[in-house]
């Protein structure tokens, strides 16, 4: 008998639900917020009414390119956390009534451990896992992890950003340049134009394999204040060469700790996973370490990159297949937790 599992992913600005049958997805569907484009970056209040709005017809049409019925739907799988508190009261509440009509399981997902464990989809044409132990290198607007990962089940960050993320300082660096947001993929587009060497910013020295971004979001503000003073036209003259030194300085920020990771633990097989994981400057970094034969390299496909629902239903498989189901009490947190 096939298990379908509905999942439900609603942690920041985008409403997304997926059906899973096994492993492989019939339907992965994303509602996108515009209204926090003229605020520069998600207003939580805006962003949890627009979830209301969009999370029943974006359920109704993922089971409809599924082809199934609701009665056929074994467990209902939601980001229970982390995330802004509004939005996962929308998609955990969503769940909970959901699931308690149907009478199917309850099961709650950490949004950091799908992104890694997106990796394990069923996609025609892949058919490349990473097998345990592996590390993965996790990147969002919100966290930067370094993770040990064992098994579907048992994962140990062994390296963390102690203030911002990268995915942060990407949108951050791209605002003190007056782009628009999410100006993240807009600093990866200008920077194929331009010359990483370019302009120098200097990299923080944390101990261990944590890293840090505040420092550098700091050194590139107070750079281009000194330059506007003297060129006004400064940023637009030098777009493409400051997205370019911008983005190889995160990446050789992130690849560093990576590097030391599996020298420490002596697993080179490594995934990329988060939704910086689709910039192509990281994406070509790690691909370097496949083509040198240092390491074995896992890239999601791009539609499993930023936050989606397909992630939150494989991992609710895997639970799934385990039991571990949660309770109808259970609330959302907002910060990470193993």
């Amino acid at each position: 008998m096939s298990i379908y599992i509905l999942g439900i992913e609603s942690s920041c600005d985008d409403t997304s639900a997926a059906v899973i049958k096994e492993r492989k997805i019939l339907a992965n569907l994303i509602a996108n917020q515009d209204v926090h484009e003229k605020f520069g970056g998600v207003v939580p209040e805006l962003a949890s009414r627009a979830h209301q709005q969009n999370i029943i017809p974006v359920i109704d049409n993922a089971l409809k390119k599924a082809n199934i019925g609701k009665n056929q739907i074994n467990a209902v799988a939601f980001t229970n956390g982390p995330g802004l508190l509004g939005s996962l009261l929308v998609g955990t509440s969503f769940a909970k009534s959901f699931a308690l009509a149907l009478g199917v399981p309850l099961i709650s997902v950490n949004h950091m451990h799908a992104h890694i464990l997106a990796h394990f989809i069923e996609d025609e044409g892949k058919d490349k896992h990473p097998p345990f132990p592996f590390l993965c290198l996790t990147v969002s607007g919100g966290h930067t992890q370094i993770v040990r990962v064992d098994s579907y089940y048992d994962m140990q960050v062994i390296g963390q950003t102690i203030d911002d993320a990268a995915g942060e300082a990407f949108d951050k660096a791209a605002k003190i340049m007056g782009l628009p947001y999410p100006g993240g993929p807009l600093v990866d587009k200008y920077s194929k134009d331009g010359n990483p060497d370019a302009f120098k910013f200097p990299h923080p020295k944390v101990p261990g394999l944590d890293y840090s971004f505040s420092g550098l979001k700091t050194s590139i503000l107070y750079f281009l204040r000194d330059q506007l003073k003297r060129d006004p036209d400064f940023i637009s003259l030098n777009i493409s060469d400051l997205s370019a030194s911008i983005q190889k300085n995160i990446v050789d920020i992130l690849m560093r700790k990576v590097i030391e990771a599996v020298r420490q633990t002596g697993i080179n097989h490594v995934a990329l996973a988060g939704g910086v994981s689709a910039n192509s400057g990281l994406r070509d970094a790690f691909m370097q370490k496949q083509r040198s034969g240092e390491w074995e390299v896992y890239i999601p496909p791009f539609e499993y990159c930023t936050d989606n629902a397909a992630m939150i239903a494989i991992t609710g498989y895997f639970k799934y297949l385990r039991g571990d189901f949660a309770s109808q009490s259970i609330s959302p947190f907002t910060r990470y937790k193993e």
